[in-house]
């Protein structure tokens, strides 16, 4: 089994960008769980980390919008925000573009998608891998699933390029672990900032421990959006790593931070 790590976690910019305007006991035992959780990964010794993420209009927007995209570069770079703002320092990430192309040939079989040989980090990547992975030091295969800009991927699609993933990660002998990122219920860049629905949220992650695919596949875009925002489409993130994983979720944080605009989550999942 080539898959040896499935967890989820919030990607929000204020985790790092306003972690100094947060409570420091409320911070504190966020990072903590964040740091824990690259312990956890790091400890199945993976050869390369796949995030799934919303991509935030930084590379991909409305007149070239896939509804899949996977890098196949052997370096990236990030994050395209301003540092002073994000709270993380430019670097260099480093990638594996064979190992990429393989995966993507193999996803190529069931889901169609796209790939991208130059790829800039936004928030939605670079906030978990300044915990996960600190020094930079895996390599990371960036996916992204397309939750900015409708029409957006059926949630039933969605599940069946998480089965893909799995099988193409199944088919390498490479290692690798699988983190998805986002919300879950948040309403960025509106006047509702910071709003969060903390009832929503733990229906979602109790359905997602489940791992119940009739109940997450359940929602519409049209419920998303009145009752967790446009953020909540970053529910297909998470959908995706349960349908790799196969398994039974853990929930080791989960707290409505407002300062940091979203219900923040860090959850693993076993592999099956």
């Amino acid at each position: 089994m080539s898959l040896v790590f499935a967890g989820i976690c919030s990607h929000a910019p204020g985790i790092t960008g306003r972690a100094h305007l947060a409570d420091p006991a409320t911070k504190d035992a966020l990072h903590a769980e964040f740091f824990r959780m690259g312990q956890a990964l790091r400890a199945t010794r993976p050869d390369a980390v796949i995030v799934i993420a919303a991509e935030h209009f930084a590379n991909f927007f409305m007149d070239n919008m896939p509804a899949y995209a996977i890098g196949m570069a052997d370096e990236y770079s990030g994050p395209i925000e301003d540092p002073a703002w994000l709270g993380i320092a430019k670097t260099r990430v480093p990638g594996n573009a064979d190992l990429s192309q393989r995966l993507i040939t193999q996803v190529m079989q069931d889901v169609d998608v796209a790939y991208a040989q130059e790829w800039r980090f936004d928030h939605g990547i670079m906030v978990p891998l300044n915990f996960l992975t600190p020094d930079y030091d895996l390599a990371v295969i960036p996916v992204n699933i397309n939750c900015q800009g409708p029409p957006l991927t059926p949630l039933k699609r969605v599940w069946a390029f998480g089965d893909a993933l799995r099988r193409a990660c199944d088919s390498v002998p490479e290692r690798i672990a699988l983190v998805g990122t986002g919300g879950i219920s948040h309403w960025p860049a509106t006047p509702d900032s910071g709003k969060v629905n903390e009832a929503w949220d733990r229906e979602f992650l109790d359905r997602w421990i489940r791992n119940d695919r009739q109940a997450l596949l359940s929602y519409t875009d049209a419920a998303t959006y009145r009752d967790a925002g446009q953020g909540g489409f970053e529910i297909r993130n998470f959908i995706a790593v349960a349908a790799a994983a196969r398994g039974r979720g853990e929930v080791q944080h989960f707290k409505p931070i407002p300062i940091f605009a979203v219900s923040c989550t860090v959850a693993t999942m076993t592999i099956e």
